[in-house]
């Protein structure tokens, strides 16, 4: 008597759904559920303290020296952020209105928008990196012990490490 999915395979084994390792799925559901989790919650602390929108930080996070530097093409953020280029010059335009960014042509290419922090998108930033830290102070790091939190920590870069390795394989 043969296995339907020897059957199928012609005469050679493949797992079936009952055998595949489901305790890895629900591990990453697990992984991915609690990275959304605090992405909300970082988010609507940005939003209801400083009142901005989590987009924005990311923006004056890269536009600050701390990140890549000042000032930053209009593209190069896009791709950044994962952003269309349309999706990156309606929030450019929404942070200019509300004073926190300047644009300019580049040097030499007038085609291409430069980005720079103004010193309200600086001042923002700063509001927003001692709610951005609080929040993950109580709700990231909080409820780990420092052993725990290391652990994590190590096991996330490798991660990151490896997933680049692959994608770069990819392009």
């Amino acid at each position: 008597m043969t296995d339907r999915n020897e059957e199928r395979a012609g005469g050679h084994a493949r797992p079936g759904p009952a055998e595949v390792p489901d305790e890895v799925i629900h591990e990453f559901g697990a992984l991915l559920g609690a990275a959304e989790a605090l992405e909300r919650i970082a988010g609507r602390e940005l939003e209801r303290r400083c009142g901005i929108r989590h987009a924005v930080f990311e923006v004056l996070l890269r536009l600050s020296p701390a990140g890549a530097g000042c000032p930053r093409s209009m593209g190069g953020l896009a791709d950044e952020l994962i952003l269309t280029s349309g999706g990156m010059t309606r929030l450019i335009d929404r942070m200019e209105e509300a004073g926190l960014v300047r644009r300019r042509a580049a040097p030499g290419d007038r085609r291409r928008q430069m980005v720079e922090l103004t010193d309200a998108g600086s001042a923002k930033l700063d509001e927003a990196m001692r709610v951005h830290a609080e929040t993950l102070h109580r709700h990231f790091t909080g409820p780990l012990t420092e052993t725990q939190r290391t652990v994590l920590v190590e096991a996330l870069r490798t991660l990151r490490q490896t997933a680049r390795e692959e994608l770069g394989a990819l392009r």
